[in-house]
């Protein structure tokens, strides 16, 4: 089975065994939520914007990266990216206080190949209610 989803004519992710990582009840969609939620913050963001260079490609999620995984209350994800000017990963951290309740971003950062990383998105506020575009 192929997982594929477009934006701007690019292929965001592909997955063969997709359910290796997201297996749990509700993780299919954390998975393109997450997805979805860090790539418009970088999207809106100046200065990884300007770090990678215009246009902004997606690149291939690899969901067997071991580095990519979803529990029960906790997902991270690594999603490659590029641009005109450099190349990069974007860290992708999301949360949920239990089993059946929403998940939400925590924390988005892009790291480039030289090993500068621009904070994107952290939530603030012990009650996530407050958040924080860096």
């Amino acid at each position: 089975m192929m997982w594929q989803k477009e934006a701007g004519g690019q292929c965001l992710w592909e997955q063969g065994s997709f359910s290796t990582v997201c297996s749990m009840p509700g993780a299919l969609p954390l998975c393109i939520t997450s997805f979805k939620l860090a790539v418009e913050q970088l999207q809106s963001h100046p200065e990884a914007q300007e770090a990678l260079g215009p246009p902004l490609n997606i690149h291939y999620l690899k969901l067997i990266d071991r580095e990519n995984f979803v529990d029960i209350v906790d997902a991270k994800l690594k999603i490659p990216v590029s641009g005109s000017k450099s190349e990069g990963l974007l860290y992708v951290h999301s949360s949920r206080g239990g089993p059946f309740q929403r998940w939400h971003l925590d924390e988005v950062f892009l790291e480039l190949k030289d090993g500068q990383q621009i904070p994107v998105f952290k939530l603030s506020g012990e009650n996530g209610d407050e958040v924080k575009k860096e």
